[in-house]
């Protein structure tokens, strides 16, 4: 396969910065991104990988909780990449999911979210930067740090909710320094890896340009 067709999912209308650089990541490495918005209910296109943008927060009622907090939730985005991640899953398509799309991916295999971190941290800033001020620590011995290297990296930061209770078969390959879990994995999947950073924003750290690259070798192959 010369250039794997690459669905990437997000809100209707806008995100143009997150699309952008996610579809040149993609581009990068050899991939046909396809965008894939909460209108296309019917017909999904024929896609060989997927990746889950960020957003808005996810609808406390799809883990079964109330809502703690007030933002502002998309229930069509929400049903639309539901559908995707079940597809990619059952299917044992590659999958990277970003901020939202990791969460989502906890929520869709029953894990639950913390709806808000700002009581939870006591070690890192509350701000929120595309920045990379964070520290994320790597866990050994998973695929995230195979593709990171190193114990340690240096990540962004623009979410105000995370995982709590893990989904089955997730592994948590990433914390940041309050415990708050920062990346998780499916390790018997081609590559199924959600990250609550944005790498799209990071394009210039060729570490984490592995994740994109990564990403389209497993849906080439």
């Amino acid at each position: 396969m010369d250039r794997p067709v690459i669905a990437v999912t997000g809100p209707q209308r806008g995100a143009w910065g997150p699309r952008t650089c996610v579809a040149i990541a993609l581009r990068l490495y050899g991939a046909r991104p396809v965008q894939v918005r909460p209108k296309q209910t019917e017909e999904l296109p024929e896609f060989d990988g997927v990746v889950i943008t960020g957003g808005h927060d996810i609808h406390p009622v799809l883990y079964g909780a109330e809502p703690e907090v007030h933002p502002n939730y998309d229930p069509q985005r929400d049903t639309l990449e539901k559908r995707v991640i079940r597809m990619a899953l059952d299917r044992r398509l590659p999958l990277l999911g970003i901020c939202r799309g990791a969460q989502l991916l906890n929520v869709c295999l029953g894990g639950t979210l913390f709806q808000d971190l700002n009581v939870h941290r006591n070690k890192t800033s509350k701000r929120r930067t595309v920045l990379p001020l964070k520290t994320l620590q790597v866990e050994p011995d998973t695929r995230l740090s195979e593709l990171l290297g190193g114990p340690e990296r240096r990540i962004n930061s623009l979410h105000n909710q995370a995982i709590d209770r893990l989904g089955s078969g997730l592994r948590i390959s990433g914390y940041d320094q309050d415990a708050i879990i920062q990346a998780v994995e499916l390790p018997e999947s081609t590559f199924t890896i959600g990250v609550q950073w944005h790498p799209e924003f990071l394009l210039l750290s060729a570490r984490q340009r592995q994740l994109f690259r990564a990403l389209v070798e497993a849906a080439r192959r």
